[in-house]
């Protein structure tokens, strides 16, 4: 049954789909494997196992029955701690919201449990979703699966640690800013970005609502899509079958994201571009000039919202948080409203030049991060270090949340390093199929 930790969650469905696997069963090797497991307090803030098990048994007694409710109808997975679970605590990943215990499931966990998915319990993550690193010295700090000295990257860092670490067939997280894809490139996952407003917040703590998405943390590019379909409550997951790269135009972003990319992550990307244009693909260089005005607005645009949403429970106990989170959220203190407005409003315009000169393109592929993941103790030594990790680990993945897009991160080859596509507003079963043949080639 151990082999049932390294199937895709979609391999899983369709063993459960066969008779092949009970659903109880499975259930019960997941919460073996994570009692079991030496890291897990530190990628599970809660199990919720009675829960798990309730839910197993109805997916078995329904799949006996020919009655399933969906492919992944009696799949085990995780979520982040920032969904709303009701009678569990929510505190997403900060002492400031210690002893949270909503009363009512998120909207996308009610989408899910309907759909047959089964809840683990919940992952650790990044101090209020606010950092790409993962590292949370107040609550706790998940591991990478390829380093055991570094950060796994965040801010959904236990959810990808649950899947890497065989905790979890997926992993549902956030990504504000590469919250999701981060996290996924680092743990050799996929990770998928929706576009901002397509999947519901309703029951989720917010970030920066404007910018917020839902999305898994996946093994398969399947696997992503058929999740997609659960948290949106409507089982129509996208047709990747015949996927193919033949004839399909790629824009090879240059601009910004390749600057300061490390060895590693550099040799990775060129290696898969070179994977996809022998799988037919027609790869061609694009700068995006649009991106230079829109990238420093980061500061005034994420941070403004954070603050004002946080600033009353923030400043009524700081001493409760992580310096650098701290500081980072009060660096919207200051941002007059004016300029929160006119940023939004110039975003906006840029965002049209960017989808006017992308759109004769299938997608737009980058480095997901043009880093490796930071050592752990380094960071908490070095300020410095610090800073510059975490700038450059969300540098190109907010491109995709910049311009509005869906994307998502890809293994690339070599461990902890990702190749992003991104594809066009609201298209995210176009961009999916697109991945699926992007995935088998680069194997």
């Amino acid at each position: 049954m151990t082999e049932w930790l390294s199937m895709s969650a979609a391999e899983l469905g369709r063993g459960i789909g066969k008779g092949d696997i009970d659903p109880v069963a499975l259930t019960e090797t997941y919460l073996d494997a994570i009692e079991g497991h030496a890291a897990r307090d530190r990628i599970y803030s809660v199990v919720t196992a009675e829960r798990a098990r309730a839910e197993a048994r109805a997916a078995s007694d329904r799949a006996r029955a020919g009655l399933r409710l969906g492919p992944l109808d009696g799949v085990p997975i995780s979520w982040k701690d920032l969904f709303d679970t009701a009678g569990v605590a929510t505190e997403a990943g900060t002492r400031l919201l210690a002893g949270r215990v909503p009363e009512r499931d998120a909207r996308v966990l009610r989408n899910a449990t309907r759909a047959g998915l089964v809840c683990l319990g919940k992952t650790h993550m990044s101090e209020l979703a606010f950092s790409g690193l993962g590292l949370n010295p107040m609550t706790a700090t998940p591991p990478c699966v390829n380093d055991a000295e570094a950060v796994p990257g965040g801010s959904s860092s236990g959810a990808a640690a649950s899947v890497a670490f065989g905790l979890a067939a997926c992993g549902i997280g956030s990504d504000t800013g590469g919250s999701v894809r981060i996290p996924a490139a680092w743990n050799d996952l996929v990770g998928l970005k929706t576009t901002a407003g397509r999947v519901s917040l309703e029951g989720v703590v917010p970030l920066a609502e404007k910018f917020d998405t839902v999305g898994p943390l996946a093994r398969t590019v399947e696997d992503a899509a058929l999740m997609l379909a659960a948290l949106e409550g409507h089982g129509r997951a996208a047709d990747l079958r015949g996927a193919s790269l033949k004839g399909r135009r790629l824009a090879a972003l240059r601009t910004v994201v390749l600057d300061d990319i490390r060895p590693e992550p550099l040799a990775a990307y060129e290696a898969a571009v070179a994977r996809l244009e022998a799988a037919g693909a027609i790869v061609e260089p694009v700068e995006a000039p649009e991106l230079l005005e829109a990238m420093p607005m980061s500061a005034a645009l994420y941070t403004a919202e954070a603050y004002g949403t946080w600033s009353e429970v923030i400043e009524a106990a700081p001493d409760k948080m992580f310096a650098p989170i701290l500081e980072r959220f009060r660096g919207g203190r200051d941002v007059p409203a004016a300029e929160y407005v006119a940023a939004w409003r110039r975003l906006e315009e840029l965002r049209c030049a960017w989808h006017a000169r992308m759109a004769g393109y299938d997608a737009v592929i980058m480095p997901t991060a043009p880093n490796l993941p930071p050592d752990a103790a380094k960071l908490m030594q070095d300020d410095a270090y610090y800073v510059t990790e975490n700038l450059l680990t969300l540098r190109n993945t907010r491109v995709g949340n910049l311009m509005g897009l869906p994307a998502v991160s890809l293994p690339a080859g070599r461990p902890s390093c990702g190749v992003m596509l991104c594809g066009a507003p609201m298209q995210e079963e176009r961009l999916l199929r697109l991945c699926k043949a992007a995935e088998a080639a680069l194997g």
